[in-house]
């Protein structure tokens, strides 16, 4: 998204005290600090960074009830009531934010848009009519096959009309929940790592300066969670995901949401240009694959503007690009609760499925009730403990290929010296029976790290169009000086002792 300047907060430099302390300040974390003071609680926000500067600032804004996972793999999944349950929560998710808006008088863009649906090449051709039966099934009863989705540059064939979805401008909205928030006595504390979250009698997060925030309850909202070092990452898979944003002349692409039905799927959305700007920005977004398990970003970006252009002819210059981080639960939906093995007070969000900006919502409303002790029709749907017996043939799949990452430890290295690094590139070197993260700047000095991920021990791999280190076992990612970016890792790569670069 473009640039938006955000309230700036500052770090947490005394121990505090709480009746809720969140960690993360995203989508997630700042909806459910909303509802929570709104509902006079105590609530303290800590962030390792400034707000909204995680995955939900790369988000592309789709308000949807046409889920990433179609209807006909959710009611596979989670039975008839399961899928509408999902189309009502998701649903309601928009109207909170359409009500937040309106009472905050937020100026972010909010607008009510339709969405369209259509098939991509070599798709089943039965494929959006029997969505279409399971999104009414679902409770989504105005839901309908069209002709066409309404572009005049692009005949997508017969579509799948979602009414109401919409979107807005995430930053303006978030900026100005995290005001709200501190105007209803929240404290929110940016540039603070959590490095310990433990929930019980004593629950609290302690950070890396050595502050504590003591708390009768504590919200994991890091896009991953970075306090479990297992159960929830063996069910759910992080991808990246690749937008670019195109200038288009103004009033020449309808103002409604497009999605394909690829895999990786095609979505797309219209940013209006402030007045009196005399263009639009087209933002698409697509091409995704596992964090860490390939670094062709350069392409996937030709890729996705070549697609673009074939469709949206009238599309001018690429103006942005940017890739994001996707966390794809293995049957669909966020994991949204208490966190599995662990005390009643501990909560966590995760598993995203490519609709943060709902799931973050649904969260907000979910959490707000069971924090304060009261039941949620949602609450089973999206627990973090459910076991869907029916994605059982999905969870052995991306367990297989999370233990197949570990074979990197056996291989050699990308290169075999660390001077055939082209400067401003990295690449991992064996050294030994060990593996080294070797990033060379563009003055052509080496940086070294562990190429080991503090998380469960996988081997990390060069990401060149992020400039980034990524784990492709469970996505953690670093910088290219191995300063942990995201969870589940929550240390730095360890520095590895100087050597003679040959």
């Amino acid at each position: 998204m473009e640039s938006q300047a955000l309230p700036v907060f500052s770090r947490l430099d005394a121990d505090e005290r709480a009746e809720v302390c969140i960690v993360g300040a995203g989508i997630a974390g700042l909806t459910t600090a909303y509802l929570l003071t709104r509902a006079g609680k105590s609530v303290v926000v800590l962030d390792d960074g400034p707000i909204v500067s995680g995955e939900t600032e790369r988000t592309t804004a789709h308000l949807v009830t046409a889920l990433d996972e179609r209807y006909c793999e959710l009611e596979r999944m989670h039975g008839e009531k399961g899928a509408r349950l999902a189309a009502a929560s998701h649903a309601e998710a928009i109207n909170t934010i359409e009500r937040i808006v309106g009472e905050e008088r937020i100026d972010c863009d909010f607008e009510r848009v339709d969405g369209f649906l259509f098939n991509a090449p070599g798709q089943p051709a039965d494929l959006l009519d029997r969505e279409l039966e399971a999104a009414r099934r679902a409770g989504l009863t105005a839901t309908a096959i069209v002709g066409r989705a309404p572009l005049a540059s692009f005949h997508t064939g017969p579509a799948l009309q979602f009414p109401r979805q919409a979107q807005f401008h995430p930053l303006k909205y978030l900026a100005a929940l995290a005001r709200a928030i501190v105007r209803d006595g929240g404290r929110i504390y940016t540039d603070t790592h959590a490095t310990q979250m433990e929930g019980g009698q004593d629950a609290h997060v302690a950070t890396r300066a050595g502050r504590r925030v003591s708390a009768g309850a504590v919200v994991v909202a890091t896009n991953t969670p970075v306090n479990d070092r297992l159960v929830v990452h063996t069910k759910q898979a992080a991808y990246r995901t690749y937008v670019i944003g195109l200038v288009v002349p103004a009033g020449t692409v309808p103002k409604v949401l497009y999605w394909d039905t690829g895999d990786p799927y095609h979505y797309v959305r219209l940013q209006p240009g402030a007045a009196p700007a005399m263009h639009d920005v087209l933002i698409v977004g697509g091409e995704d694959h596992k964090t860490g398990q390939a670094d062709d970003g350069a392409a996937r970006y030709a890729r996705l503007e070549a697609w673009t252009r074939e469709r949206f002819p009238m599309a001018g210059e690429v103006r942005f690009q940017w890739s994001g981080q996707v966390m794809e639960p293995v049957d669909g939906l966020a994991f949204i609760g208490r966190n599995p093995m662990d005390h009643d007070n501990m909560y966590v969000v995760t598993g995203d499925s490519g609709n943060g900006m709902t799931h973050g919502t649904i969260a907000g409303l979910l959490l707000t009730e069971l924090i304060q002790g009261r039941d949620h029709p949602w609450a089973a749907l999206y627990s973090p403990s459910r076991v869907t017996l029916s994605a059982t043939k999905d969870f052995a799949r991306e367990t297989a290929n999370m233990a197949a990452q570990y074979l990197d430890w056996l291989t050699a290295g990308d290169v075999e010296k660390d001077r055939l690094i082209p400067r401003g590139t990295g690449a991992i070197v064996r050294h030994g029976l060990t593996k080294v993260a070797v990033y060379r700047d563009a003055a052509g000095n080496f940086h070294e790290c562990s190429a080991v991920c503090p998380h469960l021990g996988a081997i990390v791999g060069w990401n060149d169009a992020e400039k980034t280190w990524d784990c492709p076992a469970h996505g953690s990612r670093f910088d290219c000086h191995g300063k942990v970016l995201n969870g589940p890792a929550n240390k730095d790569l360890h520095p590895v002792e100087a050597h003679a670069h040959r």
